[in-house]
């Protein structure tokens, strides 16, 4: 750990619980102490000691132009001489809801948030009151944000509901909440018929990113459309890292399956706090001021956050004919040079695994993969908690040690952005093939 990060992070102990105001930033995961990190532009992240990294972490998936683009910064800048919060409406909410709209097919309205937790805690209230039902099912090893209702790890049984993973949720509230297995099409049914009439809605990220990356098997995503249509149920997508990154219309374009709500975030926001969620007319509707789902936030909207995701959805994807707030130039062919450099890059790990002797399965869905240290395939969490967490920590330090920064966790995603170059493809290689062949040796 760099001298002047671990005095950092001593002091920080001082005054934030655990140091960091996000668990996962301690590296409780790696068995070290945190980067604290100065600077950053393009690939590159630079911490307080001046040591520079190659980031495969990415904000945890906002930065998919690259940090500090300068087109975000401008809009920021130019944003921010106007006023930094007005607690009332502006024209740049309009126009990144109509970015949102036009991307994906399933969203006639959206509600701008400021944070996933937000969006996700808010479609769950909306779905209940549509559907005048309780029941939630969620997926083990899904994380959600940390309402309470979703802090919750699955009960004994296949279909019972579930109980509190965190002090101070109350067993009434986890109650509420069933938890099956990811990729579990027999699981999802049974769970439909044991509580027959009791389920709102199926809440789900339609690829799995926050256990490492696991994407849907054949038919996984339409089986739950169809079960919700079947039951009444509402189908939710947490689509807050999947957004915006597979596609412009996010999972739902890659895999032709449309949610009833959709939740948005990360790369929504262009590096500021910001999210949404949005789905049909008529469920959206149901919130306040139009109807009677109460949700509120003084930040929601906020011009800063509005900018900077207006100018990154503008390089992304374009803006709508009709949007008065282009603030960003598009770029060509974005998600096909994602595609390329996140290739290249699975497939020089893979090799780098093999020869090195070192059993490792890559899971990549466009522009986001995770190595797990198995030889076997991974499709639920079961199967990321069976890997060899032991070898993932030795390897992690290694690539640190070589100026590749990685997600400090063994359940999380690594993120390819716009900034990689092939030039950075090839050192995280080269960095991969000495880390794999220390690991074995």
């Amino acid at each position: 750990m760099p001298r002047k990060s671990a005095q950092a992070f001593a002091e920080a102990c001082n005054y934030l619980p655990g140091g960091v105001n996000s668990p996962v930033r301690a590296f409780g995961g790696v068995d070290t102490g945190p980067l604290f990190i100065g600077h950053a532009l393009g690939s590159k992240i630079y911490d307080i000691d001046g040591n520079e990294y190659i980031d495969y972490v990415g904000s945890w998936g906002p930065m998919i132009l690259g940090h500090a683009h300068p087109a975000v910064i401008k809009a920021i800048g130019t944003a921010a001489k106007k006023g930094t919060s007005f607690g009332a409406p502006t024209l740049a909410e309009t126009a990144l809801a109509e970015k949102i709209i036009a991307a994906f097919d399933s969203i006639e309205k959206v509600r701008l948030v400021n944070s996933g937790t937000e969006a996700v805690m808010t479609a769950i209230r909306l779905a209940r009151a549509y559907t005048k039902k309780d029941l939630v099912i969620k997926m083990a090893g899904c994380y959600h944000g940390h309402s309470d209702s979703l802090l919750v790890v699955g009960g004994s049984g296949l279909a019972e509901n579930a109980t509190a993973s965190s002090a101070g949720v109350p067993d009434s509230i986890a109650g509420l909440t069933i938890v099956i297995p990811y990729n579990d099409i027999d699981a999802a049914k049974v769970a439909f018929d044991i509580r027959k009439g009791q389920i709102a809605a199926v809440l789900v990220e339609p690829v799995a990113a926050n256990m490492g990356v696991v994407p849907p098997v054949d038919g996984y995503l339409q089986t739950l459309r169809n079960l919700c249509d079947q039951n009444e149920a509402l189908l939710i997508f947490d689509e807050v890292i999947t957004g915006f990154r597979l596609a412009a219309g996010g999972a739902q374009e890659l895999f032709g399956v449309r949610a009833d709500i959709t939740c948005l975030g990360k790369i929504i926001g262009g590096g500021l706090p910001a999210a949404a969620f949005g789905g049909r007319t008529d469920i959206m509707d149901m919130l306040a001021p139009a109807g009677a789902v109460y949700q509120a936030g003084t930040l929601a909207g906020n011009p800063i956050a509005t900018a900077a995701a207006n100018a990154t959805l503008d390089i992304l994807t374009g803006s709508p004919k009709r949007s008065k707030e282009r603030l960003g130039t598009p770029e060509k062919d974005c998600y096909q040079r994602l595609e390329s450099s996140a290739a290249l890059l699975e497939a020089g790990l893979a090799n780098a695994a093999r020869d090195a002797g070192i059993a490792v399965m890559i899971n990549r869905v466009g522009s986001i993969m995770s190595c797990f240290f198995t030889d076997r395939p991974v499709r639920n969490f079961a199967d990321v908690q069976s890997t060899n967490i032991k070898q993932f920590k030795r390897f992690f330090a290694e690539m640190l040690e070589q100026g590749v920064y990685l997600a400090p966790s063994a359940y999380e995603a690594m993120f390819v952005s716009l900034a990689h170059s092939q030039y950075d493809i090839e050192k995280t290689i080269e960095a991969a093939q000495n880390s794999f062949h220390k690991i074995k040796n």
